[in-house]
């Protein structure tokens, strides 16, 4: 029995590695990627493992960002807006910069009305999504029945939550879906929030590779080349200069979620920031990896759902949750999703457990559950992150399809070890 589990532990060791070893491929095929947890959804058109004979799905459990919105404040705009004023009153303004600032200054109402609000993208994400969960699971809807959806108190996330519940219940009128936003179900999909009556206090964590960071090594130009660009001199400015080169990077990476593409011309450009992904996704997964206990309630609450309809206590097709990228992030690393928990402690193997374009815009979560014909046929669950079939941290000699048992076990232990 060792023996066979080393096997299939074995099995999902190279799984993993060979659905990592492509990861600068992706980018190469979109640059876009780059740009981490700014990236629109990128739908990539995955076909899914076939059913296991005998199989069929019957609930869903859901968790996903909000889809495409403006910067999250206005700071961003509020600095951009008195440095490019100042330089062009000092006259420090190359052509390039000043064609920025007008292509700026034309939008800077809408950027500034609109800060952290969800734009017609992420509406049009989450219709997306949902039209495709229906399309690959249609066996879990086609009778309708009852959902329930939550989200965190943010307008971006409400919005995105009804986005997607509408086009569920467009696909099948049937579909009854309760839709809340409230302090009473907080702890389900963002147990951080102030606002959450249960209060937690879990421990923060270092990923270890952080200890060897001075040993990464990359050769970045891009901040100074940015200034250059957009500044013939850069006297009497506010700010230092990488402040001011992150700012513009920052709205860069932005553009594409609030349909500015082409703002900034040729300051940067899409393969630039290609080139220095894996420092900015270091970064990224000290982000991610510091916090993920604290998501043990988002956890808890997908496995206490799915018990109860396993158990025939609850009817529900499926709960749908909508929150940020403070929690997808994190969840991930926690549940070990494509070995996000691997925790090298070379920066360089960074880029093959955990990529931030899993946590852009309207990345998503969705753990989708198997009957078979027979009683004694083991409940299966098939992990998809962002629509693609994703490894966890389990025995899987039928991935990707994983024993409920086991997930439920495996977690379960997971989550009551941390105190």
């Amino acid at each position: 029995m060792k023996k066979a589990l080393t096997t299939v532990l074995l099995m999902v060791l190279t799984i993993t590695a060979g659905a990592q070893t492509n990861v600068l491929e992706q980018l190469n095929e979109n640059p876009q990627k780059a740009y981490g947890n700014d990236c629109p959804y990128p739908f990539d058109n995955t076909k899914l493992t076939k059913t296991p004979k005998g199989y069929k799905p019957f609930y869903i459990s859901h968790y996903a960002r909000h889809g495409s919105r403006y910067y999250w404040n206005d700071k961003l705009y509020k600095e951009l807006d008195t440095l490019l004023n100042t330089a062009h009153d000092k006259h420090q303004l190359t052509a390039e910069g000043e064609a920025f600032r007008s292509r700026f200054m034309a939008a800077k109402q809408e950027l500034t009305t609109g800060v952290s609000e969800l734009t017609q993208l992420g509406w049009e994400q989450h219709q997306r999504i949902a039209r495709i969960m229906y399309n690959n699971f249609p066996q879990v809807f086609k009778k309708g029945g009852d959902v329930l959806a939550i989200a965190s108190l943010s307008g971006r996330c409400v919005i995105s939550m009804s986005a997607f519940c509408q086009e569920l219940v467009q696909c099948n009128p049937n579909i009854e879906i309760r839709e809340q936003s409230s302090r009473f179900t907080l702890d389900g999909v963002v147990p951080t929030d102030g606002q959450n009556p249960v209060k937690h206090r879990f421990p923060r964590v270092r990923p270890r590779f952080e200890k060897n960071r001075d040993k990464f090594k990359i050769a970045n130009t891009l901040h100074d080349d940015i200034i250059k660009r957009v500044f013939t001199s850069t006297e009497g400015l506010p700010g230092n200069l990488h402040h001011i080169s992150s700012n513009l990077i920052n709205l860069y990476t932005s553009l594409p979620n609030i349909g500015h593409q082409g703002m900034m011309g040729n300051i940067i450009t899409d393969k630039e920031i290609a080139e220095q992904w894996e420092a900015s996704n270091l970064g990224s997964y000290s982000w991610v990896f510091g916090p993920q206990y604290q998501m043990i309630p988002i956890l808890q609450d997908i496995i206490r759902k799915a018990d109860n309809v396993i158990s025939g206590r609850s009817d529900r097709l499926a709960d749908l949750r909508f929150g940020h990228d403070t929690c997808i992030g994190p969840l991930t690393v926690l549940m070990g999703i494509n070995g996000a928990d691997r925790d090298p402690e070379d920066p360089y193997e960074v880029k093959n457990c955990y990529q931030n374009w899993q946590t852009c815009k309207a990345s998503n979560i969705q753990l989708v559950f198997y009957r078979g014909k027979k009683q004694s046929d083991p409940i299966l669950v098939k992990c998809l992150l962002n629509g693609n079939e994703a490894t966890l941290p389990l025995p899987a000699d039928l991935f990707p399809y994983y024993r409920w048992a086991d997930f439920q076990q495996f977690y379960t232990a997971r989550c009551d070890s941390i105190k």
